[in-house]
């Protein structure tokens, strides 16, 4: 008996099938993959964004500050600029202002000469009464330039003014006119006019006054006037002498030559004739005292910073152009720095 044979066909499709579920399945092994590998790079969690914005702005508080305290500094130094160079401006205002005053007082000496013991009283007191109140005024200027400057305190250099205590003791003396600083060997050509006077009083039996030359000494010569001054009726009763006595009335300086001794510069350097003569006395018990004209105002101030330095108080003798150096026993005293 025949037997049918039944022969099974596949449906199509059956490999195609199961090759997408493979494919799927590896894709996805894949994703797995490189989502683990991606989780492990991945950056720290970043914070709330509420912090965020808190610390972006304290970090612009923190420059606005700086740029305040920049301003502020640039402010400051700006105003210390111009405090030096208003400093430097009244300085100079004061030279000038002491140079017409030493011009007005060489025209008031020669005037008060001329006058009788009672007017030189009220002279010497009207005087005083001047300046006090010139001090006064002076006073109340500085009191309100102090009270106008504003801001943080500063420091600013400066050095003792040319209006200070007056000269007791020893002092030497320098002339500095044309840039130039010349020593002065006033003690010395005094002592000359001290000796030759004696020689001379003589003279005033017949004349009521004298005048002479002493020197040169060191570049300068000494000229001196000598008065005759009589006894009063009860002087001469109480002190059983008659006649009278000679008196200096008043001396100037005169230069042997037309330029004498040495330039700002090289009077600063080391091994000069200024630091010479400086250095042989002692600062403690010294005063050194410039003759100081208009056209040398820069170089004073030069030697008065170094003469600072060196310990010793400084008096400035400011001189219009074309007056003597000169003096008398009614003039009046240095004032020390």
């Amino acid at each position: 008996m025949r037997r049918r044979v039944c022969q099974v066909t596949e449906g199509p499709g059956n490999d195609s099938f199961l090759d997408i579920v493979a494919n799927i399945v590896g894709i996805l092994i894949i994703l797995v993959m490189v989502t683990g590998v991606r989780a492990k790079q991945w950056p720290a969690e970043e914070p709330p964004q509420e912090v965020v914005p808190a610390a972006a702005a304290a970090l612009e508080n923190e420059r606005a500050a700086e740029l305040a305290l920049r301003r502020d500094v640039q402010a400051l130094m700006e105003q210390e600029q111009q405090i030096v160079a208003e400093t430097a401006i009244q300085n100079e205002v004061r030279m000038r202002l002491a140079t017409a005053v030493a011009g007005a007082e060489h025209q008031i000496e020669s005037r008060r000469n001329r006058l009788d013991a009672a007017s030189q009283e009220d002279f010497r007191l009207r005087r005083g009464l001047a300046e006090s109140q010139s001090n006064l005024e002076r006073l109340r200027g500085e009191i309100h330039f102090t009270l106008e400057t504003d801001g943080a305190p500063m420091r600013v250099e400066s050095y003792p003014t040319p209006l200070g205590k007056t000269v007791e003791g020893r002092e030497i003396h320098f002339q500095l006119k044309g840039g130039r600083v010349a020593y002065i060997p006033l003690e010395a050509l005094l002592n000359r006019f001290k000796q030759e006077a004696q020689r001379q009083m003589y003279k005033l039996r017949d004349l009521p006054e004298f005048t002479d030359t002493v020197g040169p000494e060191g570049g300068f010569r000494l000229r001196y006037t000598v008065v005759r001054r009589d006894l009063s009726p009860e002087m001469q009763i109480a002190s059983g002498i008659g006649g009278g006595y000679g008196e200096l009335e008043r001396w100037t300086l005169i230069p042997a030559a037309g330029e004498l001794g040495e330039p700002v510069d090289v009077a600063l350097a080391e091994g000069s004739r200024f630091r010479e003569v400086v250095a042989s006395h002692s600062p403690q018990a010294t005063t050194i005292t410039i003759w100081t004209y208009p056209d040398s105002f820069a170089g004073f101030r030069r030697l008065k910073e170094e003469l600072f330095r060196m310990g010793f108080a400084t008096a400035a003798r400011p001189l219009p152009e074309g007056t003597p150096i000169g003096g008398s026993p009614h003039g009046t005293k240095s004032a020390a720095e």
